[in-house]
């Protein structure tokens, strides 16, 4: 049974996901500020984590910021802000999903069960083999991204959608084969979500992101790594 861990301070919006989300299968454990929710995190090893932004005390940034430093675990951040330097931010601490308040829970066990599959299929698919593009190589087995034999600081997601555009090399990936690869075919329509990531990958392993030599965009169509 997996654990999810929700942190937030609406206790009657903790007893709903905690009831939708049980129904589901899940074991569901609850915080109401982002220090509770560290020593729970720590103390039970959640299989997900489910975080507003605005909490009492340390806030959901802070809290992300603390939990992605010590874990990998999958953070999808609750959120009334829906403009899109929130949303950056979130995902720049490390957060793997975001929702926009109101959501349904329907939608919520949805994205659930996405972020869980992505964290499964990392963990198991392990391909042996190095791919070296220019001054770019990706260490598969290790998940690990050196740029000129420096290494290259990447989230999961930004690692996963590197290492599909490297198993497809010199070929155009349609966007929505992209977000179904990476993120799940319960993303096939969030173009934002791929624009964001492939902005924040240029940022990591292009000298110029405006210029990028690696991650070259197809428009309208999608986007290829270019091949060494």
């Amino acid at each position: 049974m997996k654990k999810i861990l929700l942190i937030d301070d609406d206790r009657d919006l903790l007893k709903l996901l905690e009831v939708g989300l049980e129904r589901e299968g899940f074991e569901v454990l609850t915080a109401v500020d982002g220090s509770e929710g560290l020593r729970v995190a720590f103390r039970v090893h959640p299989d997900l984590v489910i975080l507003d932004i605005m909490l009492p005390g340390m806030d959901g940034w802070e809290t992300c910021r603390r939990l992605r430093e010590l874990s990998g675990v999958p953070i999808i951040m609750l959120t009334a802000k829906a403009r899109e330097m929130d949303i950056v931010r979130g995902l720049t601490l490390g957060a793997d999903d975001y929702i926009t308040k109101p959501f349904g829970v329907s939608e919520l066990v949805a994205r659930v069960q996405a972020c869980l599959r992505r964290a499964e299929s990392g963990n198991s698919r392990v391909p042996s083999a190095m791919l070296s593009s220019g001054d770019l190589t990706i260490d598969f087995a290790r998940h690990r991204v050196m740029l000129r034999g420096e290494p290259v600081d990447l989230t999961p997601t930004e690692f996963r959608l590197l290492s599909y555009l490297a198993r497809n090399r010199g070929s155009v990936v349609p966007h929505r084969t992209l977000l179904r690869e990476v993120w799940g075919p319960e993303y096939e329509d969030e173009l934002q979500y791929l624009k964001l990531y492939v902005h924040y990958l240029r940022r990591k392993i292009e000298d110029d992101p405006h210029q990028p030599e690696y991650v070259i965009t197809q428009w309208g169509v999608g986007y290829r790594l270019q091949a060494g």
